[in-house]
């Protein structure tokens, strides 16, 4: 859902469910989700990752003799690794600055969370305000109304007895 489409339909939906449970203290908050990774193979104390490493040629355990063939087949490969370790280094370094620009990404998108939350706050604070402040008018309010009800009462009392004199005289 695009974003003008999620605030013009804010405004129209409304979950009393959500309401009534953030006025009695209530919340929403999972902490299994809030603590959940942001993919399922990242890096964390739960899943430390593989200790799995790189070795091209194995471990030679025992000392041998190598021919010029051999020697000259271990020279190339060592200097095809010798690339293929400077472009993985380069490789690495450009996807820790991904990640570093994700968690700028990430750490920003939730400081505006927090400030959307920190504004609706605000917000339902001064509507309580103002709700309380209208509660309190009532009384007022109910006084004008008994007030004017006498009035009207009064006037169409005083209405009927000059329409009883007027009858009276004809």
């Amino acid at each position: 859902m695009g974003i003008l489409a999620r605030i013009t339909s804010a405004a129209k939906s409304s979950n009393k469910s959500n309401e009534s449970s953030l006025s009695t203290g209530g919340h929403g908050i999972d902490k299994n989700k809030v603590l959940s990774p942001t993919d399922p193979t990242v890096i964390n104390p739960v899943n430390a990752g593989s200790w799995e490493t790189v070795r091209t040629a194995p471990v030679n355990d025992t000392p041998r003799y190598f021919n010029k063939t051999e020697a000259d087949a271990l020279k190339r490969v060592a200097t095809q690794k010798r690339e293929e370790a400077r472009q993985a280094k380069r490789a690495y370094k450009s996807l820790k600055k991904l990640e570093e620009s994700d968690a700028q990404v990430h750490v920003a998108h939730r400081n505006y969370i927090k400030g959307v939350a920190d504004g609706e706050l605000t917000k339902k604070r001064s509507d309580a305000s103002t709700a309380r402040h209208l509660h309190a008018l009532r009384p007022e309010y109910a006084n004008l109304g008994f007030g004017l009800d006498r009035a009207e009462n009064k006037a169409q009392q005083r209405i009927d007895e000059l329409k009883a004199k007027v009858k009276e005289k004809y």
